[in-house]
């Protein structure tokens, strides 16, 4: 994507020869900027100066990856329209120079379109979360859960560009909405529990009275799932590994399983996605909510008959184009959905992956709010 942008922009703004190698070589070292943090990182190496070049690599590879797609569709059209006979033959006598002006303002319009666009979605992507309600009907719900209110986040993703203070943001606005119970559903984490533990600390005071549930992404088991497991049991965090626990509010009860990444088995054997497990200690009757991280987790949980499950792992695709691949993927992208009887919700992410980047795309925080369904 980079060596495409700077192929069709730079040689429109007619640099000089040294000028032009500059030119690419800035952009040859962005396009490494991205990767090279993610080597160190697995490799043990984390430090405040390699955050730093995330932050650039991942900015820089959101307006590239922006400029790619402008890039591409201009030089789609303008094919489109030459084959179609609708332009000046190159054959016919046209002025040079109004030819090349017309070219590099084209460019430079692409890219301030581009810029633009990564400059909103930047804006958009820091500034953290919006709070989204959505109201769950659920057949036989008992009397005492009618309006329990559940907070939900997921892909937090604290790591190299999201620190402490977007995570205390988090923990503001969750205690704003005083949630009866809170729901983390996976990729809490990008790197190591020594060096992300004070960015996750505020986490520590997320509590809610009937407790604060948390089941595996795919992104705990690439920075070492068991220690991120004793390390949100610290923060008062009960851990759901193809498991569940019973709510009792004035004498109803509702269960609350937890099932693991649907790909944790391929790092993990033991932590292999298992929702029957989950589920299987539980009556027949009683209320099952299950959190798992992908929704593609849907058709199994169906399978063993829950009533909902809350997932993320989508980020809603969190921009254009990504949001076309992403439904390729993936059952269900964002917001609910009923799937064949078995309720599902998916959140769009509470921080981002990768480019600092949303457009169109928002940040949520969960609130959903348990209704009895009247049946006539």
């Amino acid at each position: 994507m980079h060596g495409y942008v700077a192929w069709r922009f730079i040689p429109a703004l007619g640099f000089s020869s040294s000028q032009t190698i500059l030119a690419y070589t800035a952009v040859f070292i962005l396009s490494l900027l991205p990767i090279l943090p993610i080597a160190l990182r697995m490799s043990g190496n984390e430090s405040k100066l390699i955050d730093k070049f995330s932050f650039v690599g991942y900015t820089s590879l959101g307006f590239f990856t922006l400029s790619f797609f402008i890039f591409v569709a201009k030089d789609l059209v303008l094919q489109l329209i030459a084959l179609l006979g609708h332009i000046i033959d190159e054959d016919n006598p046209f002025d040079n120079s109004k030819r090349d002006f017309i070219k590099k303002s084209i460019s430079i319009s692409m890219i301030t379109l581009a810029g633009s666009a990564t400059v909103y979605g930047f804006y958009s992507a820091r500034k953290g979360p919006f709070i989204i309600k959505h109201d769950i009907y659920i057949k036989n719900l008992p009397e005492a859960y009618e309006n329990f209110s559940i907070a939900q986040i997921s892909d937090l993703h604290v790591g190299p560009t999201i620190k402490r203070p977007y995570v205390e943001d988090v923990l503001e606005k969750i205690s704003h909405l005083n949630p009866d119970f809170i729901a983390v559903t996976g990729d809490l984490v990008d790197g190591s529990v020594k060096y992300l533990r004070s960015d996750l600390q505020p986490l520590k005071d997320m509590i809610a009275p009937y407790g604060t549930f948390f089941v595996t992404g795919n992104h705990e088991y690439y920075s070492g799932v068991d220690q991120w497991l004793d390390e949100t049991d610290r923060l008062g965090m009960k851990n759901l590994i193809n498991t569940n626990e019973i709510i009792s509010k004035s004498g109803d009860e509702i269960a609350i399983a937890g099932i693991t990444d649907l790909n944790a088995h391929q790092i993990n054997l033991s932590h292999r996605s298992d929702p029957e497990l989950a589920l299987a200690s539980l009556p027949k009757d009683i209320i099952k909510i299950v959190l798992a991280h992908q929704p593609n987790s849907i058709h199994a949980v169906h399978k063993v008959g829950a009533d909902l499950q809350l997932s993320g792992h989508t980020h809603g695709g969190q921009f254009w184009p990504f949001t076309y691949p992403v439904k390729l993927a993936s059952t269900y992208i964002a917001g609910y959905y009923d799937h064949f009887g078995t309720q599902i919700y998916v959140n769009r992410g509470t921080g981002y992956w990768g480019p600092p980047l949303r457009i169109g795309v928002p940040a949520e925080i969960t609130l959903i709010r348990l209704k009895k369904k009247v049946v006539s």
